[in-house]
């Protein structure tokens, strides 16, 4: 995935976000555009079996407990930003219907971001500090290269607690959903 792009001075709109070609994903922070190219197959491939392991026992309720809406890259509007995750998720007690809209308004309860080398910095600097203004309760990042899956929780004062650190092989039990055991491998192998 090639590095972004921005669109300056601090001024971008929602018309600047429509104008993006469909192979880039584009936010807005602080009114600034931000396109990246579509992810690489390694971050396609952790990004679609996360959704595929996770979606069966909490969104369709099969070997889980159900009571979640789990999406690829929602578009959110969080004040004036606009960001999208690589997945992004509601309990369906605060979020009951997926709405017939262009963005959620509605915070997640869960978000994942998958790392790559010219998405990393932007995640964790960018987009984590906006996600703990809008209340997110939790965040995965995942990093295909490195192995590793990080777990924070929002914590006092809206600032990010690292609860969880998995890596390589581990089976991980990751909150906020712990009762699933995930194998990690599978993000990585081939």
């Amino acid at each position: 995935m090639g590095g972004p792009a921005e669109k300056r001075p601090a001024s971008a709109t929602v018309a600047d976000l429509e104008a993006v070609p469909q192979d880039m994903i584009a936010e807005i922070i602080g009114g600034v555009l931000y396109s990246f190219s579509r992810p690489g197959s390694r971050h396609a491939k952790a990004e679609g079996i996360l959704l595929a392991d996770l979606g069966g026992p909490f969104m369709r309720g099969r070997g889980g407990p159900g009571g979640w809406w789990l999406l690829p890259e929602p578009k959110l509007q969080l004040g004036a930003d606009f960001l999208v995750p690589d997945l992004g998720g509601w309990r369906r007690e605060r979020l009951p219907e997926i709405p017939e809209t262009t963005f959620f308004t509605l915070p997640p309860d869960w978000v994942c971001e998958i790392l790559s080398p010219s998405t990393a910095m932007h995640d964790r600097a960018a987009k984590m500090p906006l996600y703990a203004a809008a209340g997110i309760p939790w965040i995965w990042l995942v990093d295909p290269l490195a192995q590793t899956l990080e777990v924070f929780h929002l914590g006092p004062r809206k600032l990010w607690e690292l609860e969880q650190v998995f890596s390589g092989d581990d089976v991980a039990h990751a909150t906020p959903f712990e009762e699933v055991a995930l194998e990690l491998s599978a993000l990585w192998i081939g």
